[in-house]
């Protein structure tokens, strides 16, 4: 790789799904949306799924307006990757998984050379005696905590359990990951204002707390590089993205009034439904990665897919901006118009002075999140994912006034 054109930093996300307290008829969560690939159609009426059926919410988090990097925007929580992250001192509190496959996590099916860079990077040579796939689940635990409270770990008591169903294959079965509740709520602010000063602390609070970030809870869902052109080269990120379905809605949420200014614990069709009333922004990764999850109205099979699916890996999506005068599109791999040079290299943005259904019709493989404006937009996909991916339900609607403007 050229790592003169490497102007990104390394970071993780975690897509928190948590059960509502009430609970839906069970007709009702075993319905699923239809999987099949989606027709290259953008209707001029959303046609997402009934909100009701859901019985999940997830966790967003408001990026102050101030922000450098997608000011405003509605994210997961996540951050940057630190070096604490990697510390030798890991591989000492994980001392009774250090014999399991990669602590435990086990190794994924995708072939070594087809994985992402930021997975694919042997640590060890760098110095890490911490797996890359430890880190970065560390890295999202801790950033999660920093960012909403939610801190997701195991317990001292919990962990020769987990540890048992490890050596015997039983961890496997689909189950809701539980909040622990290690201490008061003064206590655990009081690691939060610690962490946030400096990550390695994340790391002496484990040791005092007694627990371990429960990186078995985060399963791999996909990876997302920042495109070129938007935020300016210093601003870009490989992130690696993870998904986590709790038992129920964290008790200890909120903000750390620094790049986040707003959290909310909202049902996934209405974080849709705003975005399309503009009343949130979301950025293209989460809107594509929550149209995908409209897939389950069940977080228990929501989280039984993600667990089954991450060991089938993932490919890194960098999506290229194709501009004109009236829309915008992302194109993302496997699209026709997709250079064949997409990579963590390519730096360009493309330009058309097609229409969309000029552009559209002149290829057979789509997969591309056409947009009009910041709060208009859709995927358009006809492509079949990878990695035994789903396709996002992809009928969301572009307000154009007319048809004839697509």
């Amino acid at each position: 790789m050229n790592t003169a054109l490497r102007h990104w930093k390394e970071a993780a996300t975690v897509i928190l799904a948590a059960g509502t307290r009430h609970k839906l008829p069970v007709d009702s969560l075993t319905r699923c949306v239809d999987k099949g690939t989606s027709a290259p159609v953008i209707s001029e009426h959303s046609n997402l799924p009934d909100r009701s059926v859901f019985d999940y919410e997830v966790l967003l988090l408001k990026r102050s307006g101030t922000s450098g990097f997608m000011p405003n925007a509605y994210v997961f929580p996540g951050g940057l990757l630190d070096p604490s992250d990697f510390s030798s001192e890991w591989f000492d509190l994980f001392q009774s998984f250090r014999r399991s496959p990669n602590f435990g996590l086990g190794f994924v099916k995708q072939a070594p050379e087809t994985r992402p860079p930021i997975f694919a990077t042997d640590r060890k040579k760098l110095g890490s005696l911490v797996p890359g796939d430890v880190a970065f689940r560390i890295c999202a635990v801790r950033e999660t905590f920093e960012e909403s409270g939610v801190l997701l770990v195991v317990s001292k008591e919990e962990e020769s359990t987990l540890f048992n169903s490890i050596e015997n294959n039983r961890y496997s079965q689909p189950e809701l990951t539980r909040i622990t509740d290690l201490c008061d709520k003064s206590e655990l602010a009081k690691w939060r204002v610690l962490v946030n000063e400096k990550p390695s602390n994340f790391i002496r609070m484990c040791r005092e707390l007694e627990c371990l970030p429960n990186i078995w809870a985060l399963h791999e869902w996909g990876n997302w590089l920042t495109p070129t052109g938007v935020y300016g080269k210093q601003r870009r990120y490989d992130t690696a993205f993870y998904m986590c379905c709790l038992q129920e809605t964290p008790p200890h949420t909120l903000q750390d009034e620094k790049e986040i200014v707003h959290f909310k614990v909202i049902p996934l069709l209405k974080i849709l439904h705003s975005y399309q009333a503009r009343e949130m922004w979301i950025a293209p990764p989460q809107f594509y990665d929550l149209s995908r999850m409209c897939r389950f109205p069940s977080l228990q099979n929501l989280h039984s897919f993600s667990r089954q699916r991450a060991s089938e890996g993932c490919e890194q999506w960098l999506p290229v901006r194709m501009v004109s005068d009236s829309y915008y599109i992302s194109l993302l791999p496997g699209d026709e118009m997709y250079p064949e040079e997409g990579s963590c290299q390519m730096d360009v943005t493309l330009k058309t002075d097609q229409s969309l259904n000029e552009l559209h019709q002149g290829c057979s493989a789509l997969h591309r999140i056409v947009a009009l404006d910041p709060y208009t937009a859709a995927a358009v996909i006809t492509i079949t994912p990878k990695y035994n991916q789903l396709l996002p339900f992809t009928r969301s609607s572009l307000r154009t006034g007319t048809s004839s403007q697509l």
